[in-house]
């Protein structure tokens, strides 16, 4: 069995509230410009390039697509990519977007999003999906400070009908349990992976006990973060990868879900061929000792 005919189905299934999605999804900050995110003068990408890999991340069985309206770069914008690659939607496509940050026409980053001006932020998001409801948001927070008056504002839309189900992303556990006394919380998104931020191992493990989803985020990247993976991989993951004749890339998201069965992977990409290896990534079985391995790995922080 090759890349090009693994699906997503391998990874395995869960539920966001009552919509179950494959575990391997796809992430579109990458979908819109030529290297590093939100880099100033980013090169916008081909626009024909990133709609076929929209269209092919789907025919090879990706039904969870994560996104959000200030994934943007000059022309191109990741939702109206989205909207025109695959509209009309198929029903069992879950678009997961995210709202607090915003950025000015010029990329420029702007004040987070009060609870007053979260609804402006869903309805941009509506209207450059073309959907008249959101499957699923994530309230993004930087800091530790209350999401209470933010998290009761997307409640309330939600309640209003515009929303599906809610999640919080970059947030720690106390978090969870403030937003949890005001709605039900279907997902945390978090930056994870091998040897980033292992202190949020015990905050994986209490999401998979209450069955919340947990969604990293570069989990392929590591340290390169909005930049990309860094072109170097540590001896133990590149043994791993030459034992399964795999790459670096897709053992640390075989790592990822191997971490639990609410464990979901959205890497991004605007590169066909790296999408299907992403998506095969998901038929990647590790063993023991593999884990063993790269565990002890991840515990170090490399």
């Amino acid at each position: 069995m090759t890349s090009e005919t693994i699906t997503a189905t391998a990874a395995g299934t869960w539920k966001l509230g009552d919509l179950e999605i494959n575990r391997i999804g796809f992430g579109a900050m990458r979908l819109t410009q030529d290297g590093p995110a939100f880099a100033a003068g980013a090169v916008p990408s081909d626009r024909g390039r990133a709609v076929s890999v929209l269209r092919r991340a789907v025919e090879l069985g990706v039904n969870h697509i994560d996104t959000a309206a200030f994934y943007f770069s000059p022309l191109r914008s990741a939702n109206q990519l989205i909207n025109q690659a695959l509209a009309p939607y198929p029903d069992d496509l879950v678009i997961t977007t995210k709202v607090g940050p915003g950025r000015g026409p010029s990329g420029e980053w702007l004040p987070h999003a009060t609870p007053e001006q979260l609804r402006g932020q869903v309805e941009e998001n509506l209207r450059q999906l073309g959907r008249d409801h959101l499957d699923v948001v994530n309230l993004r927070i930087i800091g530790t400070d209350s999401i209470a008056e933010r998290f009761g504002a997307l409640a309330r839309l939600r309640d209003a009908g515009l929303i599906r189900h809610l999640g919080i992303s970059n947030v720690r556990p106390e978090h969870l349990v403030e937003a949890q006394a005001i709605a039900p919380v279907v997902c945390v998104q978090n930056r994870y992976g091998i040897g980033a931020q292992p202190e949020q191992d015990a905050f994986l493990r209490t999401c998979g006990e209450q069955g919340v989803a947990f969604v990293p985020f570069y989990a392929i990247a590591g340290a390169g973060g909005e930049a990309g993976a860094h072109g170097s991989d540590s001896d133990e993951v590149l043994a791993v990868a030459r034992a399964h004749g795999v790459s670096a890339a897709q053992v640390r998201l075989a790592w990822t879900l191997s971490r639990g069965p609410h464990v979901l992977a959205i890497p991004g990409t605007g590169n066909p061929d790296h999408l299907a290896a992403n998506v095969a990534a998901g038929a990647l079985r590790l063993s023991e000792d593999d884990l063993a391995v790269l565990d002890s790995l991840h515990r170090g922080g490399a």
